[in-house]
């Protein structure tokens, strides 16, 4: 396989050439790096963020005013103190998604180690939220009262005193799992949408047949695609992390992002690989858009990046191992969350090469064969 680095060059030259031409591809760009990524870090159903709530005090005591104070935000908005008729009225019109009722004497029954009950209502027609902030109020009231009885009378030690120490998120911001998640999922998709769009055009516009009486090599025409639209991609990821990661939301990056990027270019060789042999196997953009549901979801559902892969089967652990998106899901995950170098992600970064080439090799060969067809 011989080929020539000013051929190269050209053609990729010509492949930026053709996307600067497409305003709809360079829409669905700007959007995959900036809107998607913020909307995929703010929008993030299961959080609990400034959820209303109004409280019914009915006893007005020191203990019932320390679980006041300890409903605040960002999780809640500040507790409204309302009267008994206020709730259902307020629940009712949508003002609060939880009323906490407090009852009379409810300090004196817990000092008396009697049990007494406070009740909580919730809109459940937020269900996610109300799961969510339910377990939150119950874990709040809980602790509140235990530390207010420890101070009026004594109480056992406990044989083993568990102490939480959270690493790398401490406040547990899904925010910063969702926009880092983002950007390693939408690498992978639009590597794969822009070079099989690239090949795909060429054939509609009759251009594949040009490039055939050029002295031109089909794996020359293959890398101008690959070192094009993966140098796009690239930049679009480097953007995103700056301003849209770092910037628009303040999430804070553990590790190197010059290692994140050299990670993620050897993950495009074998992405942008794929991108030109689903190409080669659709007719056209609509197939090739279907071809792409069909591979893209699995890719990224069964990566680890939206559950872990420990919590799968055997037998879906072992078959992704040769997927590309899991070793970059891994080594990007390392680097980006726990701040990880080169020593510690080398394994996946040579399997991400190994990958990359099979796969370069197999879309080179089918690649061969249609254009061959083609002459």
């Amino acid at each position: 396989m011989r080929f020539s680095f000013a051929n190269i060059y050209r053609l990729g030259v010509k492949e930026l050439w053709s996307l600067v031409r497409d305003p709809m591809m360079l829409m669905l760009i700007v959007y995959v790096f900036t809107v998607s990524i913020y909307v995929a870090a703010t929008a993030m159903p299961e959080s609990l963020h400034n959820a209303p709530i109004a409280i019914v005090d009915e006893d007005g005591s020191p203990l019932s005013a320390r679980i006041v104070s300890s409903l605040y935000p960002p999780r809640f908005k500040t507790p409204q103190m309302i009267s008994l008729a206020e709730g259902d009225k307020g629940m009712d019109n949508g003002e609060y998604t939880f009323v906490l009722d407090i009852p009379p004497n409810f300090q004196r029954d817990v000092l008396a180690g009697r049990t007494p009950v406070a009740q909580l209502n919730v809109d459940a027609t937020l269900m996610t939220q109300a799961f969510t902030g339910s377990g939150y109020i119950q874990q709040i009231v809980s602790g509140e009262v235990n530390d207010f009885v420890r101070r009026y009378r004594s109480s056992p030690n406990q044989p083993v005193d568990l102490v939480l120490h959270m690493r790398f998120n401490p406040n547990l911001e899904k925010s910063w799992f969702g926009s880092l998640m983002e950007i390693i999922n939408n690498v992978t998709m639009l590597s794969i949408i822009l070079t099989g769009a690239a090949l795909i055009r060429e054939r509609e516009h009759g251009t594949i047949e040009h490039l055939l009486v050029m002295p031109v090599t089909p794996a020359e025409i293959m890398l101008g695609k690959v070192w094009s639209m993966g140098l796009v991609v690239l930049s679009g990821a480097l953007v995103a992390l700056v301003f849209v990661v770092q910037g628009a939301l303040n999430v804070p990056i553990q590790g190197s992002v010059a290692l994140f990027l050299l990670v993620a270019a050897v993950h495009l060789f074998a992405t942008t690989s794929m991108g030109i042999f689903m190409a080669t196997l659709a007719r056209s953009m609509p197939q090739f858009g279907m071809l792409l549901v069909l591979v893209l979801l699995p890719l990224q559902m069964l990566s680890g990046g939206s559950t872990p892969r420990e919590s799968m089967p055997e037998l879906v652990r072992d078959v992704m191992l040769a997927a590309p998106t899991t070793h970059f899901v891994a080594a990007g995950q390392a680097i980006l969350y726990r701040g990880a170098g080169l020593d510690v992600v080398w394994p996946e970064l040579l399997i991400l090469l190994g990958i990359g080439g099979v796969l370069f090799f197999a879309a080179l060969a089918r690649f061969r064969k249609t254009i061959s067809q083609n002459a």
